[in-house]
């Protein structure tokens, strides 16, 4: 599945199934889906490797003007995932 059109849109994006260059826009596409369903909690899973791909996500995260804060999930998947909180009401300007 490399379609982010036919990803399901439940705030839980598990970026294995897409190819690593998309990585980033897949994540920037899914943030705003999310919002604008009204899920302000997005889980990105991202997998653990060699961190190359945690650091290009946490920092599309980090800029994204939708997202307010990013954490570690306190389970066991916390080195493999990051939690984006996002912005609640309208998009910023």
């Amino acid at each position: 599945m490399n379609d982010p059109t036919s990803y399901p849109v439940n705030g839980i994006l598990d970026l294995h199934v897409f190819n690593p260059r998309d990585a980033a826009d897949v994540t920037r596409e899914y943030v705003q889906a999310c919002h604008e369903k009204g899920i302000y909690r997005v889980r990105v899973i991202h997998g653990k490797g060699r961190s190359v791909l945690r650091a290009r996500i946490r920092k599309v995260l980090e800029s994204h003007p939708l997202v307010d804060s990013i954490q570690n999930p306190a389970d066991r998947s916390g080195w493999g995932a990051v939690i984006a909180l996002l912005r609640s009401g309208p998009k910023p300007a």
